[in-house]
């Protein structure tokens, strides 16, 4: 005897796509490419300047090794080893400042914020994001400069930066642990493990990838700011190791200080430091994405 269990079940079938709703699809999707296609219109317009005008100055083998001390306006010599130098050393220490406290603000907002201390942090939090970089640094120019009476320096740029990147370790950290399936922080504390214990054992491994990503992206955001260097630290032809006190070149301000030389070395040197500066945030996303590979395959 057959039942109706033993009879073939046939699959539904899709009724037929009008062709109003055919016409109307491809004009979303044509819509949504020719706005691709405009967004990097510029974007690649501006890749290839800069690739054009600066390729011949990186190049040379004294751009990377040698600094602009004793090279004068209209000379074609020198190099922006002193302005990478800066560049790094600033957003060092801004990372040394701002990754600690992003990660803790984060774990604590995800984990045990609760009432008015989390939403009053997260409305903080929320109000940097959107303070631009000239705020920040007359911030710390009139409370580390001009109120405590420290001398403009490297580590005051660093302060300036901190306020910059600190929101996005913050958002970032915060998205990556909400991530993690509550299923694992419940089998933790089925096994008596502490809350704490969990957190650093745990919730902050598995999330570790996406976490160094947003701490690497942050970083290259800062990298490039201009305002903080300008108002927070003088420009230098050579190497100074001292960060507390005196002047130290970066990428942007070496841009900004050879923009007033008319002659054509100083062009070239400033399509040179140009290109570099993306060159190195270049690098940096792309030790993003190696990084969040690389920890997603180990885990």
């Amino acid at each position: 005897m057959t039942t109706t269990l033993d009879k073939p079940v046939k699959a539904p079938t899709f009724r037929h796509v009008s062709t109003a709703r055919r016409i109307k699809n491809n004009l979303a999707t044509g819509i949504v490419w020719a706005c691709f296609a405009i967004a990097l219109v510029p974007l690649l317009w501006v890749l290839w300047t800069v690739l054009e005008k600066g390729a011949a100055t990186v190049a040379d083998i004294d751009w990377w090794t040698k600094s602009q001390k004793g090279v004068l306006p209209d000379q074609s010599a020198g190099g922006v080893y002193h302005a990478i130098y800066g560049t790094i050393v600033q957003s060092a220490m801004a990372a040394i400042i701002a990754v600690p406290l992003g990660i803790m603000a984060a774990v604590y907002l995800v984990e045990y914020g609760r009432g008015w201390l989390a939403k009053t942090t997260t409305f903080m939090v929320d109000i940097l994001a959107g303070v631009p970089s000239i705020v920040a640094a007359l911030f710390i120019f009139a409370l580390w400069i001009a109120t405590f009476g420290f001398p403009q320096s490297a580590f005051a740029v660093s302060l300036a930066l901190v306020l910059l990147m600190l929101p996005v370790v913050v958002r970032s950290t915060e998205e990556m642990l909400k991530l993690v399936p509550d299923e694992l922080r419940e089998a933790s504390y089925a096994l008596g493990i502490p809350k704490w214990k969990t957190i650093v054992r745990i919730v902050v491994p598995t999330a570790a990838p996406g976490m160094i990503s947003g701490i690497l992206l942050s970083l290259a955001r800062v990298m490039g700011e201009t305002a903080p260097v300008l108002v927070l630290v003088g420009y230098s032809k050579s190497i100074n190791f001292d960060v507390a006190n005196g002047n130290m070149a970066s990428l942007p301000l070496m841009i900004y200080q050879e923009l007033a030389n008319p002659e054509p070395a100083g062009r070239a040197r400033v399509w040179g430091a140009a290109l570099t500066l993306i060159l190195i945030i270049a690098v940096l996303y792309l030790a993003a994405a190696a990084v969040n590979k690389l920890l997603t395959r180990n885990r």
